[in-house]
């Protein structure tokens, strides 16, 4: 039985599906362009440059900024 993905990932899917690229994609645009800014910077790089919503460049953000102990 597969565990339901709870939190910031679970908007992952959603991601993918309306902005066209795997979630390792905008990782990695995150890195090399936005990895100094601040969690608000970045989620608002992420809604000026590509068009995210909020919440999706929220999640994005949140799930970045963990996994590199930022």
């Amino acid at each position: 039985m597969t565990e339901k993905i709870q939190g910031p990932k679970s908007y992952f899917p959603s991601i993918e599906k309306k902005y066209g690229q795997p979630i390792g994609h905008w990782i990695d645009l995150l890195d090399a362009n936005a990895r100094d800014l601040k969690h608000l910077e970045q989620v608002n790089w992420l809604k000026e440059h590509y068009g995210f919503g909020h919440g999706h460049a929220n999640a994005l953000v949140a799930v970045f900024r963990q996994e590199r102990g930022l």
